[in-house]
C-alpha cells in the first residue's frame, strides 16, 4: 500500500573515531523539501545526505539532524600565541611599574584576551566522515520508511472504507433515480386530470414530457463514472508507489460527478444522498494529502 508522507526514524552508531547520529522527519507537503542541519564544520555532508534521501524519498518536507562526536583526538587544536603574549606581559608589567600597580596577574583574567591563544581546526577526512554519516542516514531512513508504511496503511483503510461508504450511496441514487421518473408521471397526469376533468388524456403527450424530464434528471452517466473512479482510487491505493498526485486529480473528478449528480436532482432524497458523497470525498481529499 501507499506509504504516508508523515514520519520519524532515528539511527546512532559508534565507531573507533566517531559517535554519530541522525534524526529524520517529515511531514505532508506537495513536493520534496528537504532541510539539512549539521554541525559546525561539516557543512560538506548537506549535498551527500539531500542526494541519498532523494534516491528513497519522493514527497514530504523533511527535515534531518545529525550529530557528529570526534572520539579521537580534538580536531581542535588550542596553543599559546607567545610572541602575541610576550608582548602582552610586557606592556602589563610596565603598565604596572608606571602606575604603581599591583603586579600579581591571574592566570584566567590574562586568559580572557583571546588574542593570547592561536586556535586551529584540524582538517577532517570527509570521506570518512561521509561515509560513516551516510551508513547512519541510512539506518534511520529504514525506519522512517517502516514508519511511514504502518501510517500509510491506516491511512489507506480509512479511505477504502469511504469508498465503499460512497459505493453504497451511489447504489441508492441509481435505484431511486427511475422512481423520480414514476413519481413524476403520476404527479403529471394528476395535474392534468384536475385541469381537464372526465376528458381523455393525451397519453403521446405525457410520454414525451416524462421523457424530456427523465433525460434532465438522468445521472447514469455520472454514477458509472463515479464507480469508475471509485475502483481507479482501490487500485493506486494498493501500489507501493507514490499515488498521491494523481488521487488529487482523481478525487477533484469524483467531486466534479457528484455536482453535476446533484444539480440535476429534483429528488429530495437522491440531493441529500449527494451531500453526503460529497462529504465523504472531502475526507478522502483530507486523507489523501497525506499519502506520498
Amino acid at each position: 500500500m501507499a506509504n504516508s508522507m508523515t514520519g520519524y526514524g532515528r539511527a546512532q552508531i559508534q565507531s573507533e573515531f566517531y559517535d554519530i547520529t541522525a534524526e529524520i522527519k517529515a511531514v505532508n507537503h506537495r513536493y520534496f523539501e528537504i532541510s539539512v542541519k549539521t554541525p559546525r564544520g561539516y557543512s560538506f555532508l548537506e549535498d551527500k545526505v539531500t542526494a541519498a534521501l532523494k534516491k528513497r524519498i519522493s514527497r514530504g518536507k523533511i527535515e534531518v539532524y545529525i550529530s557528529v562526536i570526534n572520539l579521537g583526538e580534538s580536531d581542535t587544536l588550542i596553543e599559546v600565541n607567545k610572541e602575541y603574549a610576550d608582548a602582552y606581559m610586557s606592556a602589563l608589567n610596565s603598565l604596572a611599574e608606571l602606575y604603581g600597580l599591583d603586579k600579581d596577574f591571574p592566570v584566567m583574567r590574562v586568559a580572557q584576551n583571546s588574542d593570547v591563544f592561536k586556535i586551529t581546526r584540524k582538517e577532517i577526512d570527509e570521506e570518512a566522515v561521509t561515509n560513516e554519516v551516510l551508513s547512519v542516514i541510512d539506518k534511520a531512513t529504514d525506519k522512517f520508511i517502516e514508519m511511514r508504511k504502518v501510517e500509510g496503511e491506516r491511512l489507506c483503510e480509512d479511505v477504502i472504507s469511504r469508498i465503499n461508504t460512497i459505493r453504497d450511496y451511489v447504489k441508492f441514487i441509481e435505484e431511486r433515480s427511475p422512481e423520480t421518473v414514476n413519481t413524476y408521471r403520476e404527479r403529471l397526469e394528476s395535474r392534468i386530470r384536475e385541469i381537464i376533468g372526465d376528458m381523455q388524456i393525451d397519453e403521446q403527450r405525457v410520454l414525451t414530457e416524462v421523457a424530456i424530464f427523465a433525460d434532465k434528471i438522468a445521472v447514469a452517466e455520472e454514477t458509472v463514472r463515479l464507480r469508475s473512479h471509485l475502483k481507479q482510487v482501490e487500485e493506486l491505493l494498493k501500489k507501493d508507489e507514490p499515488i498521491g498526485r494523481k488521487l488529487d486529480f482523481i478525487v477533484q473528478e469524483m467531486n466534479r460527478e457528484a455536482n453535476t449528480t446533484g444539480s440535476k436532482s429534483q429528488d429530495i432524497d437522491i440531493t441529500n444522498t449527494v451531500v453526503d458523497i460529497k462529504a465523504e470525498i472531502e475526507k478522502i481529499r483530507e486523507q489523501i494529502q497525506n499519502l506520498e
